[in-house]
């Protein structure tokens, strides 16, 4: 990963640190020689979209693959997670499928780190390299498959609890950054304006990809375990959290419905950690004459590579496909996006991470407050 590169315009001048750090790979596509990637680079740190109009993750406009990396690269979970709960729930007085669901989750903390490692995290820091892949849009209810170029890219994560997060991720010249704090979750891109996010805060959902056992465990802690499942030749346990229907109608707007919004989490028997998170949403668009078209959004991730960090055991590579699935009255399309990931760099408790560093864009803050008055 390229953390900085060479000041061009002053010799002698220190060299540039990079906001997100971008891998070898993509530095080397920004330009045929070394001054017209630092000009590239340049732009890109200030927000400005790539010149580069190739067809990006199969796309049809640099708009759409805006919103394809919003989509996968900082979607949210439906749940807030409560942090103030202990991560050792009473396993008595539910049911038999809750008080199994507890009892993995308890397996869960102690082969992550323990409950006094876990409780010990209030905040992380995490820089990682994606590689993603995608399909056209393809009409029917056949399978697809991501193919042709595919897009690499970086990010950095900060997170100080579920409700105070901000990321930043930067992938074929094109930058998309989300956050919260604690009151107004949002996102924005380099080519289009901030946007609040509605209901109240959430996590990340790459929070979940084996980052912080923490936030897994309080969210699996209210699951059921609806049996088992083999994943990659791992015997799993399954645990499975619905949405309620007061939570959807709170993200739900004006001309949009939530239906559903169902999480799995595959926890594995032999070691008791994490090897695969799915969420599947589906989301119903309201027309004047009556007529609903339907997006069901399928989020899969394989995670893998567990390491120690500071006693805590985190996953540090992965795989996520999201397959997009448009359909009612004559449509009938599905498209699949696959994004391979790796962390490079993770850390915790981090000295000096304010609540500075999870401000909203400034444009959103100032309706934010005015809507307060």
């Amino acid at each position: 990963m390229r953390k900085w590169c060479p000041n061009y315009d002053k010799e002698d001048a220190l060299d540039t640190v990079l906001e997100v750090p971008i891998p070898e790979e993509m530095f080397t596509n920004m330009g045929s020689n070394a001054a017209h990637r630092w000009q590239n680079m340049c732009a890109l740190m200030r927000a400005q979209i790539s010149g580069d109009k190739s067809m990006h993750l199969q796309s049809k406009s640099n708009n759409e693959f805006m919103a394809l990396l919003k989509l996968v690269g900082s979607p949210l979970i439906p749940f807030q997670v409560q942090m103030d709960q202990g991560l050792r729930r009473p396993i008595k007085d539910c049911s038999i499928e809750a008080s199994t669901a507890k009892y993995i989750v308890q397996q869960y903390v102690a082969a992550t780190g323990g409950p006094a490692a876990l409780n010990a995290m209030n905040s992380m820091y995490a820089v990682g390299q994606v590689k993603m892949q995608a399909s056209e849009m393809h009409p029917g209810d056949d399978s697809v498959h991501a193919k042709g170029k595919s897009e690499v890219g970086g990010f950095v994560l900060w997170q100080k609890n579920p409700d105070l997060w901000y990321l930043e991720l930067v992938v074929a010249g094109f930058k998309v950054s989300a956050g919260s704090d604690g009151k107004l979750a949002w996102n924005q891109s380099s080519s289009q304006p901030s946007h609040a996010i509605r209901g109240p805060p959430r996590p990340l959902r790459r929070l979940f990809q084996g980052l912080d056992p923490r936030c897994t465990a309080n969210l699996f802690s209210d699951a059921v375990c609806i049996g088992e499942q083999k994943i990659n030749n791992e015997d799993c346990f399954t645990l499975k959290l619905e949405t309620p229907s007061n939570i959807l109608k709170a993200q739900s707007a004006s001309h949009t419905e939530i239906t559903h919004h169902t999480i799995w989490g595959y926890f594995s028997q032999r070691t008791g950690v994490l090897v695969k998170f799915v969420d599947t949403k589906l989301v119903r668009m309201k027309h004047i004459k009556g007529h609903g078209v339907f997006w069901e959004t399928s989020t899969e991730s394989i995670i893998e590579d567990y390491r120690y960090i500071e006693g805590i055991n985190v996953a540090h590579s992965g795989k996520t496909v999201t397959t997009l699935h448009r359909y009612g009255g004559s449509l009938n399309h599905k498209r699949k996006i696959e994004e391979f990931w790796r962390i490079e760099e993770v850390d915790f408790n981090i000295n000096g991470l304010s609540m500075d560093c999870f401000l909203p864009p400034a444009d959103l803050k100032r309706e934010q407050e005015g809507g307060d008055q």
